[in-house]
């Protein structure tokens, strides 16, 4: 099962257009319908075709942060996970003005869930909220709800984020990590954010951001009525840091791609596409040379992606 070359060419046209292009303009009708089907089909794939994975994200590295986690989960990190993509999902919450032990009876959204790994794991860190996950995927939310769902502290619902089927002011938080970099119109989706969020409730918004981005991302925030912005921190070193420790011999990501069953050179390039979908780019990544030469031959890109910038944590309050 593989995405055809329409929907891989719908899908990263769309994301050029929407990262490149520096305008908070909406992006409509066929064109981002087409992206966001090519998105849902791409997604849908990826849900179908990986195990439990570890690579939710781009991850972090922050080890006082690790700490935090460490605390309040025993165990948190080796062997199972390198535990970067937990520590953004943690740093989402941690750094609201909400104590962590404050969450018992609120209401949390995560809108662009995946397949639910990510808010699995914050159901832990905050124990008592009730967590929803929502993706345009409709076999992400299916896995999820499958594998992960418990009743109403956790749960799984297919949507889109230019239109959520939540009512209004019926979030207290609502947390969007890598994810918004896909969407053809930014600005429907801060409205949509300010709609569901109730009167003093939090938008907590992570993401990587192209220079045309950031500016797309700084008009559709200042447009949009309701959302007062209290925070904008760059977290690019500590996104590289973890991508970098990724990339090294000898990581987790490393270990386990070695356990899995297939020949060395099959090996090299599940890790050099794996290495630029989770950001090797943003972090330097330079591919070895057998990957030099498979590229020359047109069997593998060498190098892809869009120039990103900055990796940003933004946060806003609900007025």
């Amino acid at each position: 099962m593989s995405a055809t070359p329409d929907v891989m060419t719908a899908f990263t046209s769309g994301l050029a257009d929407i990262n490149l292009t520096e305008s908070a303009a909406p992006r409509n009708g066929e064109k981002a319908a087409g992206m966001k089907s090519a998105s849902a089909t791409i997604y849908d794939m990826a849900a179908t075709l990986s195990g439990k994975g570890d690579l939710w994200n781009w991850g972090m590295y922050d080890r006082e942060l690790a700490e935090e986690i460490r605390a309040r989960v025993p165990g948190f990190g080796e062997p199972w996970t390198d535990g970067f993509s937990e520590q953004l999902y943690f740093l989402a919450l941690r750094d609201l003005p909400i104590d962590l032990d404050d969450y018992a009876g609120r209401t949390v959204l995560e809108v662009g869930c995946g397949m639910g790994e990510g808010l699995n794991f914050l159901s832990r860190i905050v124990p008592g909220a009730q967590l929803t996950g929502l993706d345009l995927s409709p076999k992400a939310v299916a896995r999820a709800s499958a594998t992960l769902a418990r009743g109403e502290s956790l749960r799984f619902v297919h949507g889109d984020a230019e239109d959520l089927p939540f009512e209004d002011g019926s979030v207290d938080v609502l947390v969007n990590i890598e994810s918004s970099h896909t969407y053809p119109d930014l600005g429907k989706f801060l409205r949509e954010a300010a709609r569901v969020l109730r009167p003093g409730g939090h938008l907590s918004h992570i993401d990587v951001f192209t220079k045309q981005r950031t500016a797309t991302m700084r008009q559709a925030a200042k447009e949009t009525e309701g959302l007062e912005w209290i925070a904008d921190n760059d977290i690019s070193d500590r996104v590289r840091a973890a991508v970098r420790r990724r990339m090294a011999p000898g990581s987790h990501f490393r270990t386990m791609l070695g356990k899995q069953r297939m020949n060395p050179l099959m090996r090299q390039v599940v890790a050099h596409s794996q290495i630029l979908m989770f950001g090797g780019m943003f972090a330097g990544y330079q591919p070895p040379s057998t990957i030099k030469v498979l590229s020359k031959l047109g069997i593998v890109p060498w190098m892809s992606g869009l120039p990103m910038e900055s990796y940003r944590h933004q946060i806003a309050v609900r007025r």
